[in-house]
């Protein structure tokens, strides 16, 4: 017999807030005792083109769902994704094209079963529902919420004292959101806590239209990215994305601090609570390093998103670029056919920084290397020859002058 304690136990790990604890513990026990599965509803709306980690965390708990007996309602929200979440925003969105839509949730769906378990995941859309809502559906929506309530919202609340536009459409949103609880079905809803507004919304809902049952929620931390203060933001570069190159995966996740290593292994490792206590408390005793140990986690996290031998690769070449000092094994190789070349045109050539004024930057930073060696004069001209350029401690390109 499931040992149930523990089961809930490791579900409440990492995990900001709970609404209807009870309902998630009868919703496992029933699937123990009688085989009975469950619904667990996220929604992602595809206004970019790749999940980083920060989306993981909830994905991750997902996942660890669908072995007690969930079934992953994994929402797109194709028709959403339209208005755009107002959640956070100090502006109104732009709206996306369907085309846009169409080509980020069909990377959605190739990414999200690197975590889940595709035999218990159902993608949806919500445009099969929304677009046929029709006016009067619309209208009779709208009508089960007053603004005075809408303006609850902080981030609302914020932009109508300050006298910043809110169109009438994102009203609509949290609304909608809500809507697809009803249309799905639901027993339990997952987001971050920065979406309880929208994720309460499908509570009430639930009432209004008289389903026959009242979703529970589970809200999970915002995921602080790279920089060790804000959260993990594509915007803000400080993020990690699934698809990207194992490598870059293994040094990005050795950059972050000691302190932010353990918040990491609390929301990203499939580690259990006690496992995790036990390696801090080794780490606070010295007998375990903390560089070993931040190891241990990006390798694990690599190995989630492609294997263990490409993460023990993405080690052994992190291992010789950084501790050994060496050039990495592969760097893209690129041909200018001149005389000779700047610098800052030629940083940006190969692709090491996005403009002449970043490459600037790199310069004055003391972040730019010929060859190994520092350089701080961005005057300097490359002649005929081959060069390696790197800058910062992860970027490479070997280019050549001819």
């Amino acid at each position: 017999m499931a040992d149930i304690n523990a089961i809930m136990q490791e579900i409440k790990k990492g995990v900001a807030e709970i609404i209807d604890f009870a309902r998630i513990e009868t919703l496992i026990k029933n699937y123990y005792e009688n085989g009975v599965n469950f619904y667990i509803k996220a929604g992602f709306d595809p206004t970019a083109p790749d999940l980083h980690l920060g989306h993981t965390v909830v994905l991750n708990k997902m996942a660890l769902l669908q072995k007690h007996g969930g079934i992953v309602q994994f929402l797109i929200g194709d028709f959403t994704a339209k208005i755009g979440d107002p959640t956070g925003k100090s502006v109104t969105r732009k709206i996306l094209d369907d085309e846009t839509i169409a080509k980020n949730a069909k990377t959605y769906k190739e990414q999200v079963f690197k975590i889940l378990d595709e035999s218990k995941t159902e993608v949806m859309f919500n445009s099969t529902w929304l677009s046929m809502l029709g006016a009067d559906g619309l209208i009779a929506l709208a009508s089960t919420f007053n603004v005075a309530r809408m303006l609850e919202r902080d981030d609302f609340t914020k932009r109508y004292k300050n006298e910043t536009p809110i169109a009438i459409s994102e009203f609509l949103y949290p609304l909608l959101q809500g809507y697809d609880s009803v249309a799905m079905k639901c027993d339990i809803e997952m987001g971050g806590t920065d979406q309880k507004f929208n994720l309460l919304m499908g509570r009430t809902l639930g009432r209004t239209y008289s389903i026959g049952k009242e979703q529970a929620i589970i809200m999970m931390p915002l995921l602080v990215g790279l920089d060790g203060v804000n959260k993990m933001s594509k915007s803000l570069g400080n993020y990690i994305g699934v698809t990207e190159n194992p490598n870059d995966i293994f040094a990005k996740t050795l950059s972050i601090s000691d302190e932010l290593m353990w918040v990491w292994y609390e929301l990203l490792s499939s580690k259990s609570i006690d496992e995790i206590s036990n390696l801090k408390l080794s780490v606070e005793r010295g007998e375990a390093h903390p560089k070993k140990v931040k190891e241990d986690l990006a390798l694990e996290i690599t190995a989630r998103f492609y294997d263990e031998q490409t993460a023990a690769n993405a080690k052994s070449e992190f291992d010789k670029v950084h501790a050994k000092k060496e050039l990495p094994s592969d760097m893209p190789e690129f041909e200018m056919n001149t005389y000779e070349v700047w610098i800052v045109e030629a940083l940006s050539y190969c692709g090491l920084s996005s403009s002449n004024a970043e490459a600037r930057r790199h310069i004055k930073a003391n972040a730019v290397s010929v060859d190994q060696q520092k350089i701080g004069d961005e005057q300097l001209k490359l002649t005929k020859g081959e060069y390696i350029l790197q800058v910062g401690k992860r970027t490479y390109a070997k280019l050549k002058v001819v």
